[in-house]
C-alpha cells in the first residue's frame, strides 16, 4: 500500500515540530492553542494522523509564522 506521507509532507510536519520545540512550546500547550487535545498534537507529529489544509494554517498562526516558514520553495514560485 502506497503511503499517504510524502517526502515534502513529512519535511513540513518535522519543521511544524522543530518551529513549536525551539519556541518551548509543549505539546499540550499547541493543543490549547488549537483548542485540541495533547493526542491530537502527538498523532499529527508522529504521522499517526495527517493534517488537512485549514489545520495547517491553523498550526502556522498558532506557532506565529508564515506560510512561506514552512512549505518547501518549489511550492512558493521558487525554482523545484
Amino acid at each position: 500500500m502506497k503511503s499517504i506521507y510524502t517526502d515534502d509532507y513529512i519535511n513540513i510536519i518535522s519543521v511544524l515540530r522543530a518551529i513549536r520545540i525551539n519556541k518551548n512550546i509543549t505539546q499540550a500547550e499547541m493543543a490549547n492553542l488549537l483548542n485540541v487535545t495533547q493526542s491530537f498534537i502527538s498523532k499529527v507529529e508522529n504521522r499517526e494522523r495527517r493534517l488537512d489544509v485549514v489545520e495547517l494554517l491553523s498550526w502556522i498562526d498558532a506557532l506565529g509564522v508564515s506560510v512561506s516558514d514552512i512549505l518547501p520553495e518549489k511550492y512558493l514560485g521558487g525554482n523545484s
